[in-house]
């Protein structure tokens, strides 16, 4: 495994060299598909912003458009439509008129595409969510563009795109209407994994060791932007420096601008992640309601799966309960670090340097190390040799029940397996060996324990600890049934 690992490191890096994209074959292989097709294509891509969609296209593409056109942020619909027959002209339209509406406006389009020479004529709309205003007809206007006449051509790769993954998802890709089962491809992209920030990292030969690549993916996830913004020269906490403390740094203002460019209004969904950052465990939607006080009501469902499909939370069963056992928990990296390091931001432009190995940092990096692992749940299932058995991926927690000899517990990560086993998995970071000691060992036993005796399983138990550099051997690391390391997580899991 570790040889085709090797080899297809080496793969992407020598594509890189040549400006192209690296990690992102499916997708490349998606668009490129389109263009050798016989027939008209409409493909959404969607995604959290900074996550390489508009690259994508471009590298993909090699920037052959018939017609490419970006919305603009926070500008209303007369300005949009202008934008919009800017590009037009831009595109070798000369007189484009004033169009009242999008429906005349994509006239405007269907007049690009007469008058291309290719073979295949790419339309590009990026960030089709700022184009659309309230009461503006530009579903409408694409629903009668593609249904009305570019789907009857052979020549046309109309492609869409917006990093507001809650809105592609309600209103293209699921759309009750006129764009019903239209597309014809979707691609939803992904941020990379650990695998795929280490094939990033040397074709860009960055002098990064794997604990550092790992502590970069604690910190920022696996957004290639901000993977783009370190530099060769710094050392990681430097970097980090640069990035997030400088006065000038890039990503200071990161968080706010993230929310507000997704959602219209933000308020509601910053508060939410808000709450979650704040809380490990993960929170029952009445709990977060509770919390958010009354002013949501009914849209706090609609929040929660907004921030859900775009990648910051996720939702998860706990273990045992078929109805009303939902929790939600932040997942995203880059938004946990908001909140424990920027969001009272220091006056010190050096504090990663200067806090890099404090108690608080410290504290930060096994709760961070937790949601990595949670984002690599194949890979932790191609560890435990797993791979071809279906699963069920839970958490648990119990309160402390003296009278059933129940002791408080907290599990992140409960495997459900289909071969009458359930996998513990204890996840715990430490930057030398972990050496287990009998108060360790004596928690542990005692949550397996509770687990037993709350859910009534008659499964197997089986306990995995996932850590940073190993267990070293002891009277109670024998317990352990299985013993994964973060570098069993920069593994690619298998199809």
């Amino acid at each position: 495994m570790g040889k085709d690992i090797e080899l297809f490191t080496n793969f992407a890096i020598n594509r890189f060299r040549k400006n192209m994209i690296i990690a992102r074959e499916k997708q490349i292989e998606t668009l490129q598909e389109a263009m050798r097709s016989d027939r008209s294509e409409f493909i959404a891509i969607y995604g959290r912003r900074r996550v390489g969609k508009t690259f994508l296209v471009n590298e993909a593409l090699d920037g052959k458009f018939a017609f490419r056109h970006a919305g603009i942020y926070g500008e209303d619909k007369t300005s949009q439509i202008d934008a919009f027959c800017a590009s037009a002209r831009d595109a070798g339209i000369e007189e484009t008129g004033r169009p009242r509406n999008w429906l005349q406006a994509f006239e405007i389009l269907k007049q690009v595409v007469r008058e291309s020479k290719s073979r295949k004529k790419v339309l590009f709309l990026d960030e089709l969510s700022w184009m659309y205003t309230p009461k503006c007809d530009l579903i409408s206007a694409l629903e009668s563009f593609w249904n009305g006449w570019a789907s009857a051509r052979k020549d046309v790769v109309l492609i869409v795109c917006a990093s507001a993954t809650s809105w592609m998802v309600n209103r293209i890709i699921h759309n009750k209407g006129g764009l019903y089962n239209r597309l014809t491809a979707q691609i939803w992209l992904q941020p990379f994994c650990l695998a795929e920030c280490e094939m990033y990292v040397k074709a860009r030969q960055l002098p990064m060791s794997r604990d550092q690549i790992l502590e970069m993916y604690m910190i920022g996830g696996g957004v290639p932007y901000y993977w783009s913004l370190l530099r060769r020269e710094l050392s990681l906490p430097l970097n980090i420096d640069s990035i997030f403390f400088a006065p000038d740094a890039p990503l200071a203002n990161e968080f706010e601008y993230l929310y507000s460019s997704l959602f219209t209004r933000p308020e509601p969904y910053i508060r939410a992640i808000d709450i979650l950052g704040h809380n490990k465990e993960g929170m029952s939607f009445s709990e977060i309601q509770q919390e958010i006080g009354l002013e949501l009501g009914g849209s706090l469902t609609t929040v929660l799966k907004d921030l859900e499909s775009c990648g910051f939370i996720r939702s998860f069963r706990s273990f045992g309960k078929k109805k009303n056992g939902t929790m939600f928990q932040l997942i995203d990296s880059f938004s946990l670090f908001h909140f424990k390091f920027l969001a009272d931001k220091s006056t010190d432009t050096h504090y990663w340097s200067h806090k890099y190995n404090s108690p608080g940092v410290n504290s930060w990096r096994g709760l961070a190390f937790e949601r990595v692992c949670l984002w690599h749940i194949p890979q932790i299932k191609q560890a435990l040799g797993i791979s071809g058995i279906h699963t069920e991926y839970s958490s648990w927690k119990c309160k402390t029940d003296e009278e059933k000899g129940v002791n408080g517990a907290q599990i992140d990560l409960v495997i459900d397996r289909a071969d009458k086993m359930i996998t513990i998995c204890e996840m715990k970071y430490h930057d030398k060996v972990y050496a287990m000691t009998k108060r360790d060992y004596e928690s542990l036993r005692s949550k397996i324990e509770s687990f037993r005796t709350v859910t009534k399983t008659r499964k197997g138990i089986s306990l995995a600890m996932v850590t940073a550099n190993g267990i070293s051997r002891s009277a109670y690391s024998s317990n352990v049934d299985i013993s994964i390391t973060y570098e069993d997580l920069f593994y690619l899991p298998k199809d």
